[in-house]
């Protein structure tokens, strides 16, 4: 096991500038962003270094060494459990273990805790991916198809979804009521994405969700929101 973080081959190719902070690997996607948002929530020091897709950056043999998914986000915390470093991927086991260690956004009490987990689970099995897809068809490549039964699948699917998570944010602030949790951090920066980069808010009928719409605003007006759905900076 690598004892400090120059004994990571990704420290190669993204050499750290503060080898003390917990370094992230990512890029400003929705996937990528619910890291940043979370570290700018929380005020942690960490050092962002910027995976190009354009270059292939998440096929290299030091991005793999880290994530053999090549997927982002990545981290790599100096500052582990049992003050060693750890390494991790997948968005969702980083928020955790980021919410677990600072013990913020994350219930204490055990039935909340649970619910919350059961939300980011939620949203990491079914609204991203979903939402994902219908991108694909909607935004890239899959636009060009001249049969929309794929597009149109996954529109009806992204409406399903959305009207699960007005149901929930009916008569609550956010998704586990008065608390913002990972689950928000998880979820919102997908509906943020459908509706903005994706173009698709009317093909989804987003009007339709009005409690959506309202806790996305205040998502989006959130400071460290702001700040982490632009890091790392593109070049």
């Amino acid at each position: 096991m690598p004892s400090t973080l120059a004994d990571f081959p990704v420290h190669g190719k993204w050499p750290a500038q503060h080898p003390e902070r917990l370094q992230l690997y990512s890029l400003p996607t929705p996937n990528g962003v619910k890291v940043s948002i979370l570290l700018e929530e929380l005020g942690l020091p960490y050092e962002p270094h910027l995976v190009s897709f354009e270059t292939n950056d998440q096929m290299s043999l030091e991005f793999l060494s880290l994530n053999p998914n090549n997927k982002i986000p990545a981290i790599i915390d100096p500052n582990g459990p049992g003050g060693q470093p750890l390494a991790l991927f997948e968005s969702g086991a980083i928020l955790l273990y980021l919410a677990e260690k600072t013990g913020q956004f994350l219930p204490t009490d055990a039935t909340r805790r649970y619910e919350t987990i059961q939300w980011l689970m939620w949203q990491m099995g079914g609204l991203g991916p979903m939402f994902g897809q219908l991108g694909f068809f909607h935004k890239f490549a899959g636009k060009e198809f001249e049969d929309k039964r794929p597009r149109d699948r996954y529109a009806a699917e992204a409406k399903r979804l959305l009207a699960v998570l007005d149901q929930r944010l009916t008569g609550r602030t956010w998704i586990m009521g008065d608390d913002y949790t990972i689950a928000d951090m998880a979820v919102f920066p997908w509906v943020y994405n459908l509706v903005g980069f994706y173009g698709a808010g009317d093909l989804v009928g987003i009007a339709n969700f009005a409690h959506v719409g309202r806790a996305l605003a205040d998502f989006a007006a959130r400071p460290a929101v702001v700040r982490g759905l632009a890091i790392p900076i593109r070049n």
